[in-house]
């Protein structure tokens, strides 16, 4: 049997080529425009999980885009693991600011990759990191190298809140039945510093429309003496978060968890250099809630932030116009113990209370999930440690996310198993924005290391 390192090695270029075509096709799930290509890459999953061995592999009409499930069942007495990923991307915009086409990838050397990293949408999340498993599984397979049975579950609508998931979870739980979930769609702290992602914030996805006028005026006609409500919606925002950064809608924190003093502590043991952080991100200094420093403010600390906002003329020279219409994106990152619909419905209520007269407000929920929290004293745990030990020579370190997977905690609740989150990208990977990218030896570095994962997890379940 050929070890994972040598056959990666060996394979790394078709690897890299495979990712590379993966990655040309637009599979953006927000804008319907682009709706055949989101089924091209659904295709393009299944055949890739029928190539790399899967002994059954079928695409699952969902009421959205649908799931590619595929299985290897090698013994039905040894354990299960369920990998999960999702083969769509966010939209590039703005498109001015990639220094390549967002899909017609390119690889590239960087001052932290020197052996490259591949500049696409999608790289990253979760393209790149998906692919990883489906490479694991092809390894596994011709090396007769896979220890326990394992499924896929591959869904293309993560970037617009996984709508349909549930809806395809409540019906396929005996299907989907396994002993631990295995995702990779986060990170780790550096590449000589591997990570385990502990906990996942919620989320909480609003839009606002403010409306003043029946239609757009003349500002210096009516200028002073009508409502603007990009004006009124820009005061609104503002209110929104007190001097301290501290988010102002009654009753947004009573259920947030406050972590012990220890907890903190732990969490400070992090590596994380300040000025390098600032210097990353091209900024004088940092900015969040007084009393947190800026890991606790980036992970374990609720926050609210406007994602887009708009209205009036944006166009080339000047309009004098004053709008009738202003709209704005808001997102609210969740702790554990907050109730992701129970926000949404504060947020509704408190912005339609602070309106001034003059102009209606209209409040929609797009989307939103649960934080997650998990425990580091388990089987599950311990296997994805030892896998990272055995692959990168040191124990990983446990870390909380800012970032969020609304289905996790829907995994736990409706399947009642842990979810283990092996992710290989890095904070600097630009994901959700411009130049997206994920190194090449992440890449494969996350090849090397997840079959060890089903190694380490069988091996420990046998005991």
């Amino acid at each position: 049997m050929k070890d994972v390192k040598s056959y990666v090695e060996e394979n790394k270029d078709r690897f890299i080529q495979e990712l590379i075509d993966l990655l040309k096709i637009p599979s953006i799930s927000a804008d319907p425009a682009y709706k055949k290509d989101v089924l091209n890459t659904a295709d393009a999953v299944k055949k890739s999980l029928e190539e790399a061995g899967c002994d059954k592999v079928e695409i699952c009409e969902t009421p959205g885009y649908p799931i590619v499930y595929g299985e290897k069942i090698i013994d039905k007495n040894l354990p299960t693991v369920l990998v999960y990923g999702h083969y769509d991307v966010q939209p590039p915009d703005p498109i001015n600011l990639w220094e390549s086409p967002p899909f017609e990838p390119v690889i590239k050397k960087t001052k932290i990759h020197p052996e490259g990293a591949i500049f696409a949408r999608g790289a990253c999340d979760d393209k790149g990191q998906m692919y990883m498993h489906v490479k694991a599984l092809e390894y596994m397979t011709k090396n007769d190298a896979l220890p326990c049975n394992v499924k896929f579950m591959i869904e293309g609508e993560e970037e617009v809140g996984s709508e349909s998931l549930g809806w395809f979870i409540s019906k396929n739980k005996e299907k989907l039945s396994n002993d631990v979930i295995l995702i990779s769609d986060t990170g780790m702290i550096a590449k000589d510093v591997p990570s385990i992602t502990t906990g996942l914030r919620g989320l909480s996805y609003m839009e606002v429309e403010v409306t003043g006028p029946n239609r757009d005026l003349h500002s210096g006609l009516y200028g002073g003496a009508v409502a603007n409500p990009i004006n009124v919606l820009a005061k609104m925002i503002a209110s929104l978060q007190d001097e301290n950064n501290h988010i102002t809608i009654s009753g947004f924190y009573d259920k947030v968890e406050e972590l012990s003093k220890e907890e903190r502590d732990k969490m400070a043991e992090a590596p994380f250099d300040l000025e390098e952080y600032k210097e990353k991100l091209d900024i004088d200094d940092v900015y969040g809630e007084k009393g947190y420093s800026t890991l606790e403010r980036a992970s374990i600390r609720p926050t609210l932030d406007v994602n887009g906002i708009w209205g009036g003329y944006t166009g080339e020279g000047a309009k004098t116009v004053l709008p009738g219409k202003a709209f704005a994106k808001i997102s609210m990152r969740l702790v554990p113990d907050q109730d992701w619909k129970e926000i949404s419905e504060l947020f509704k209520k408190h912005f339609e209370s602070i309106a001034p007269k003059g102009v209606r407000v209209k409040v929609n929920a797009h989307h939103g999930g649960q934080a997650y929290v998990t425990p580091i004293d388990t089987m599950e745990y311990q296997a994805a440690n030892d896998a990272y030990k055995e692959a990168f020579g040191k124990d990983p370190i446990p870390q909380r996310s800012g970032g969020s997977i609304p289905i996790v905690a829907l995994f736990e609740k409706e399947l009642q198993s842990k979810t283990i989150l092996m992710g290989f990208g890095l904070d600097t990977d630009a994901i959700h924005s411009p130049n997206e990218h994920f190194g090449v030896w992440n890449y494969l570095k996350g090849i090397q290391t997840i079959p060890l994962f089903f190694q380490h997890f069988t091996k420990l379940s046998k005991k």
